[in-house]
């Protein structure tokens, strides 16, 4: 059992921010910068793959909702919401939540990839490999 399964069973104090019958939100115990929150679905699910509409759902409006809180309680220049799966997508704890945090003119987060710019009608390609249900 990971560690944010234990805080939604109650097993291990969390700072909570919000609470439904399919969402946690509590303080990340890492704060990056002041008012940086986890939004956990309360479900076992490992990750976004994992979850079904309505708890998807539910997690991103209670990320919206907390996002304005944050905004309105902190006031920073702007807030980043991140989600990560699996390990090689930065995921680090194995259940599905994100993060809202508040971030600020050189606060030291950094999010860089390389940009790959592939032709149109590459892209088309691609585009055309995902079907959506």
């Amino acid at each position: 059992m990971n560690v944010f399964q234990r805080i939604v069973r109650g097993e291990i104090p969390a700072a909570k921010v919000y609470e439904d019958d399919r969402v946690l939100a509590f303080m990340d115990a890492g704060q990056v910068n002041p008012g940086h929150v986890i939004v956990a679905c309360k479900r076992d699910a490992e990750t976004i793959l994992d979850l079904d509409d309505e708890t998807a759902a539910a997690v991103f409006v209670a990320a919206a909702r907390i996002a304005r809180a944050v905004q309105a309680a902190f006031a920073p220049e702007g807030i980043t919401i991140l989600q990560a799966n699996k390990a090689a997508g930065w995921q680090t704890v194995p259940h599905f939540h994100l993060h809202v945090l508040p971030r600020h003119k050189d606060d030291g987060v950094g999010l860089t990839w390389p940009r790959k710019s592939p032709p149109f009608d590459e892209l088309k390609a691609l585009a055309a490999r995902i079907k959506v249900t």
